[in-house]
């Protein structure tokens, strides 16, 4: 990794993810704190992560996090639960002392189970992401920190962000799997009243998933807690928040063709994107 001087100034909120997932994130920052400067990077031409190794998605995911860096964040949201699940610690532990003490990068995992206490009663909850993410038992981890009586049983959906990508939202075959995985979560644990979705492209298919469950049976998506999680820690850490711009402005880099990302971050955001292509060559 190059050793480059970091800019001083503010700078935007950085959000990363593997591919457009993060975007359902990006959009409920924006409509809780549409006064900061947000600069979203999205590493879609090696999307996704959810299969790969550890060493992989942790090596990944630093470059985001350093190219974000250099573009000026000195805060950076890892709004991808497997980068959360597998690289977070890692780079908050080992790399931020060595690249820049006063910066902080946060993921979406923890403020997920912080949530969750309230919203469940009969102390059983489901999660439902990726392979690397059930694999990691990164809920189940910080839940039982937490709530230590709360039951928590994990489904890998590898076929929802495919679907999810290619906009198959309410076909059939989407339809089929969708189905065929809750009911499958449901046979694990028939006491489950909470499901979370542990995967930022999972709310895109949240009309299906309802269709297929009890309407006793509340489904989280990340968002809205993300976004409450974040306002409360800048105003808990002033000193973060004075480093963090406020024009109400939002910028898309992307590892991909651009015109390929913006065509479908486009239906994701619902008002047109235009981004810049980069090269993590950090």
């Amino acid at each position: 990794m190059k050793s480059l001087r970091l800019p001083e100034l503010p700078g935007p909120i950085g959000v990363f993810d593997s591919g457009y997932g993060g975007l359902t994130i990006l959009k409920e920052l924006r409509r809780k704190l549409p006064e900061y400067d947000y600069l979203y990077l999205g590493d879609n031409a090696r999307a996704p992560y959810g299969t790969r190794s550890f060493d992989i998605i942790y090596h990944y995911t630093l470059e985001a996090v350093t190219a974000l860096f250099h573009q000026g964040c000195h805060l950076v949201i890892l709004a991808c639960n497997t980068a959360s699940a597998k690289a977070l610690r890692t780079i908050q532990q080992k790399d931020l002392p060595k690249i820049d003490s006063h910066r902080r990068v946060l993921g979406v995992i923890r403020p997920t189970a912080e949530c969750i206490g309230p919203l469940t009663h009969t102390r059983h909850i489901g999660i439902l992401a990726t392979t690397g993410t059930i694999n990691s038992k990164s809920y189940e981890m910080e839940i039982k920190k937490l709530h230590p009586d709360i039951h928590v049983e994990g489904l890998a959906c590898p076929m929802w962000v495919p679907l999810v990508e290619n906009f198959e939202l309410d076909g059939a075959g989407t339809d089929y799997f969708v189905k065929k995985s809750l009911e499958e979560l449901m046979e694990k644990d028939h006491n489950i009243d909470t499901i979370i979705l542990g995967c930022t492209h999972y709310p895109l298919l949240l009309p299906l998933i309802q269709k297929h469950l009890s309407s006793k049976i509340k489904v989280i998506a990340q968002g809205e807690y993300i976004a409450s999680s974040l306002q409360e820690y800048l105003h808990r850490h002033p000193e973060m928040a004075d480093k963090c711009t406020r024009d109400g402005t939002c910028r898309y880099l992307t590892t991909e063709n651009n015109i390929i990302f913006d065509h479908s971050a486009c239906r994701f955001m619902q008002h047109d994107v235009q981004s810049q292509h980069i090269e993590l060559t950090y």
